[in-house]
């Protein structure tokens, strides 16, 4: 996995060893508990869409871990949606 994130930055003008996210970023406004869920359930399959893990509590840095119970090094608030 480090040879992929390495790879992800020798385009870089910048010195940088690895890559792990996408260029920019767009800023939403949080408007629901749905669009929250949402937005949590998006960024817990980004691993298992780019096919590096299945389940996505598989992923050991992820919060997917936290809200299945499951034991991580991360410390998460868990936000409980309705």
């Amino acid at each position: 996995m480090l040879e992929y994130f390495q790879k992800s930055c020798e385009h870089l003008k910048r010195d940088q060893n690895y890559k792990v996210w996408q260029n920019g970023y767009h800023a939403e406004h949080i408007y629901s508990n749905k669009f929250i869920k949402q937005k949590i359930d998006y960024i817990h399959n980004n691993p298992v869409k780019d096919k590096t893990v299945s389940p996505a509590e598989d992923y050991y840095f992820s919060s997917a871990r936290n809200y299945s119970g499951l034991e991580n090094d991360l410390d998460v608030v868990l936000l409980y949606l309705f």
